[in-house]
């Protein structure tokens, strides 16, 4: 048996693509000398075990995303899918990966310490709303029992980690690690530290709660972000300083580490591992997100400070790419967490930081290019093989609305959407745009005309394809009726719905729970009620025969009976003609489950 310096445990399949957070530290430590054994997706002791005690620690992540958000729709039903295991088939992580992982380690090698980290781990490192149980947990650090949880983007804090353990310094005794949390007694808490409100008194005091989620935020920038401390019992949780951001030579190194970008080979068998068709021919330019949307994590997680790689990092990877037997010609997506994002906000944050609380793409001091993006484009489209390249990542219309050169914006209609764009309005109510932190919709409609006109320009027969959301704190059943108003209109049939859904740690999440604006502790509407919940999302595809029952009950609620009828404005058939056409349509589909 190899003894192993590190051992990994993941609770995804193990895909080797700097895609997947565990591959790449897995591939970091690897390069730093240390022999390291992957654990993925264990499901019974002897799992845990096989491989023996690693040295120094354990490095536990849930997986890509949360498992809760993997195992359950927002609705509460178990899930029976899942890209991120063998075959694509569910229930092959447990509830609440991590702690269960922790839990199961401790059990077999209580001596060996355990880092955490990823996604799930990071969205939950101070006392969190949990959506799945209804109520306030504490840190994941305390339920696992794990010795040091990183956050956000960890290759610089491993780094260190190894440098530590060179020294021969153990994992449990690191307290000095920026983008690092730990726990601590009361007596050994850092001075000068931020201090949120305890544990007990953010789970039994929603406004409490909301003032922590704030100053949270508030310290997660790395030129001015301090040391922020949470009681939680008798113990002190304690988040260092956020490590600095990878300079582009550092993320360079990452992405050229000897990845094989493959599932491994044993889930051949089960056909192969479907996460990874979203990324195998596609290529990631940037972290980070200056967007900072309130119903998003990455502002926690990856910073709003932007990180891009090289153009030659980008190109090389794309001649790999070009090599693989798979490759057809097309580079799927040349993207990140926002696609068209590759320099700073402004130069201001380079030395002050980002401000807090603000929005980037509102600020007069925005500073907006494209070029360095465009260029790269250029060279991927001119790489021998290389058919067609697509951007599939999201796309900021209001930062591209912004450049005055319209050059990506060309570029961007006559080479590289496939078909369809994905853009993200959500709503069209300003009063909701607002709780999303989102731009008001007539920002939309000036990029939807412009988009339609260079696609008529250029001869492309292409179209957007807007992601809107239901639900979302702030939305009113009425607000709900304007946005379905507001589609028809604009002749927009949302095929892709999502209903709001409260994952640990965002801004929007803390809205949910306390019913506040954790920035200026507002009172918020959250449409809690299962029903109205339903009547939100019916309403975004009314024109859908299925749904003609409830959009009817929802028009009447909200007191827009002149919404239902056969006029050129309504939204809805009365209900001798939808229940025509429900039991046409339910007919037709009986008899395509025959066929």
């Amino acid at each position: 048996m190899i003894d192993y310096d590190f051992i990994c445990v993941t609770g995804d399949a193990y895909v080797d693509h700097p895609s997947f957070g565990i591959a790449i530290i897995k591939r970091m430590l690897e390069a730093e000398g240390f022999k390291v054994g992957m654990i993925a997706q264990p499901v019974n002791d002897e799992d845990f075990k096989f491989l023996g005690r690693p040295k120094y620690g354990f490095m536990v992540t849930g997986g890509n995303i949360d498992s809760m958000v993997a195992n359950y729709t927002v609705g509460g039903k178990k899930r029976y899918d899942d890209a991120y295991s063998p075959g694509g088939k569910g229930g092959k992580r447990p509830d609440r990966a991590v702690i269960v992982y922790c839990k199961l380690l401790k059990k077999f090698f209580s001596d060996v310490d355990i880092v955490i980290g990823g996604l799930e781990a990071s969205l939950r490192r101070f006392a969190h709303y949990d959506y799945w149980s209804n109520s306030v947990m504490p840190s994941i650090l305390f339920d696992s029992g794990a010795d040091l949880l990183i956050y956000g983007m960890g290759e610089l804090t491993l780094k260190e980690i190894c440098r530590k353990i060179r020294q021969g310094e153990k994992i449990s005794d690191f307290h000095d690690l920026r983008g690092t949390c730990y726990i601590t007694d009361p007596i050994s808490t850092p001075t000068g530290a931020v201090q949120c409100d305890s544990f007990e008194i953010c789970r039994d005091n929603k406004k409490a709660f909301a003032v922590a989620c704030r100053k949270q935020y508030d310290e997660q920038d790395e030129v001015y972000g301090r040391t922020v401390v949470q009681r939680q019992a008798n113990k002190i949780l304690v988040q260092n300083p956020p490590r600095r951001s990878l300079t582009r030579e550092e993320l360079d190194e990452v992405y050229a580490l000897p990845f094989t970008r493959r599932p491994d080979p044993i889930y051949d068998k089960d056909g192969g591992v479907p996460a990874i068709e979203e990324v195998e021919f596609s290529l990631t330019h940037n972290r980070g997100c200056f967007g900072f949307c309130n119903f998003c994590s990455i502002a926690l997680h990856q910073g709003r400070r932007i990180q891009a790689r090289s153009e030659e990092s980008i190109i090389s990877e794309a001649k790999l790419l070009t090599e693989n037997l798979n490759f057809k010609g097309y580079i799927h997506d040349v993207g990140g967490p926002t696609a068209n994002f590759r320099a700073p906000s402004c130069k201001n944050q380079i030395n002050k930081g980002l401000c807090k609380g603000k929005k980037c793409l509102s600020c007069e001091n925005l500073e907006v290019d494209h070029s360095e993006y465009l260029g790269i484009l250029r060279k991927l489209r001119n790489l021998p093989k290389v058919k067609k390249v697509f951007i599939r990542s999201g796309i900021r219309y209001d930062y591209l609305l912004k450049d005055k050169n319209r050059d990506f914006l060309n570029e961007l209609v006559k080479y590289h959407v496939s078909g369809q764009l994905k853009v993200a309005p959500e709503h069209s109510v300003s009063g909701v745009l607002d709780c999303m932190g989102k731009p008001r919709i007539d920002v939309f409609l000036k990029f939807k005309r412009l988009f339609y006109e260079k696609c008529k320009n250029f001869g492309k027969d292409q179209y957007l394809v807007p992601y809107l959301m239901s639900s979302h704190p702030g939305s009113t059943l009425k607000d709900a009726v304007e946005l379905a108003i507001f589609l028809k209109d604009q002749n927009i049939r949302a095929e892709q719905v999502q209903d709001f859904y409260p994952t640990p740690g965002t801004i929007s999440t803390a809205m949910f729970y306390t019913g506040l604006d954790p920035y200026t502790l507002k009172e918020v509407y959250i449409p809690r009620d299962q029903e109205e919940k339903k009547m939100q999302r019916a309403l975004l595809q009314y024109f859908k025969p299925e749904n003609a029952q409830i959009v009817r009950k929802a028009l009447i609620k909200a007191g827009r009976r002149d919404l239902i009828g056969n006029g050129k404005n309504c939204l809805v058939s009365p209900v001798g003609l939808a229940d025509k056409e429900n039991k046409f349509y339910g007919a037709k589909k009986q008899r395509k489950k025959r066929t």
